[in-house]
Parts: C-alpha cells; sequence; structure tokens
C-alpha cells in the first residue's frame, strides 16, 4: 500500500514530467474512446493504449461482462454505457478480453453457469474448447450484448460509432483484433 501511497503523491509531478495540463483535464472531458475490459488488475487498459489522462473512458467488469439491456432494471453498467455514447459522444468502443481469465475458465469448467454472463442468446451451457478460443467468443458475446443497447444500434445504423473486439494476451503482451470477414483474432 506504501508504494501506492507514494506514488499518489508524486503524481503533479509525474503530470508536469509528461507535460500534462491538469487544469484542462479539469474543463474538458471528451474522450478518444471507450474502453470496456475486465477488472483483471494484469489487464491495464492505459497501458495497453498508451494513453493519456482524458484519452480513454474505462469500464471495467468481473470478466469484462456487458449485461443485456434491461430498461425496467438498468444497471451501473448501462448508464456507464449510454453516459458514453449519448454525452461524451464516443465514437469507438473496445471491448477487450484476456488470456488466464477466470470468469472463461469458470465457465469452461462448468464451476459457473453463463446465464445472462455472456450474453442475452446464452442457454447456461458450460463453454468447451480450449480457453483461447473460449476467451475469444465470450468477447464476441459482449459485443453482441453491447450492440443490442438502444443508444448503441442508431449510432451503428449511421456509422457514427464502431465496435472493436480485442484479446490481450498476458503472457505474451499481444494484443489482437477480430477480423469479421476472416472470422478470426489476429494481431492489430
Amino acid at each position: 500500500m506504501q508504494y501506492l501511497i507514494d506514488q499518489a503523491r508524486v503524481f503533479r509531478a509525474r503530470a508536469a514530467a509528461h507535460t500534462l495540463h491538469l487544469g484542462g483535464l479539469a474543463r474538458y472531458h471528451r474522450p478518444r474512446a471507450m474502453f470496456i475490459a475486465c477488472s483483471d488488475a494484469r489487464v491495464v487498459p492505459a497501458l495497453l493504449t498508451a494513453a493519456q489522462p482524458g484519452d480513454i473512458f474505462e469500464l471495467r467488469t468481473y470478466g469484462g461482462v456487458i449485461p443485456p439491456y434491461d430498461a425496467q432494471t438498468p444497471t451501473g453498467e448501462a448508464r456507464t454505457i449510454e453516459y458514453a455514447v449519448n454525452e461524451l459522444e464516443v465514437s469507438d468502443i473496445i471491448v477487450c478480453g484476456h488470456s488466464h481469465c477466470e470468469l472463461v475458465s469458470a465457465e469452461m469448467h462448468g464451476t459457473l453457469t453463463t446465464a445472462g454472463i455472456t450474453g442475452p442468446d446464452d442457454d447456461a451451457t458450460p463453454l468447451t474448447g480450449n480457453l483461447t478460443a473460449a476467451g475469444h467468443r465470450h468477447v464476441l458475446a459482449q459485443v453482441d450484448a453491447l450492440s443490442a443497447y438502444p443508444c448503441i444500434v442508431p449510432r451503428l445504423a449511421d456509422r457514427s460509432l464502431r465496435l472493436h473486439a480485442w484479446f490481450h494476451e498476458i503472457d505474451t503482451g499481444a494484443t489482437l483484433t477480430h477480423h469479421p470477414r476472416a472470422g478470426t483474432f489476429l494481431p492489430l
């Protein structure tokens, strides 16, 4: 904990060394993209993308799960997505999964039911196959869930919003992106 305290104490000096204008950040909030990822501490969106403060609007959840949209019982995730899309008007949303994901592993081994977790069409059947392929399917299921949100649909239709499926390999540091035409994840 002391390391984190020490780093927080010198943040202003580090920001000045990188010519970050903190006053401007207080007045202006227009991130380049939204980044939805797992809350796993090994996945750090700003580090992966070299983002500076204000560049990306992050949503981190267990397993990077995007719950199905439900107007009757809105979730914190849904409100965060709506804010990014409607108020911040982000033009890109990246949904990033990762290797060695505990949620995906639990789904594969049948120790976690997937009903309502991986997507709206899920039937509570454990995933099968290798962990990487299951992780890729999980990311695509989250993108599918996201694409059904009412705030997303018109922005996709008018092409003012793009959705991206990424997969970060913790052990190699490589990040892959899904190529729909090829039907696979390939290096960025």
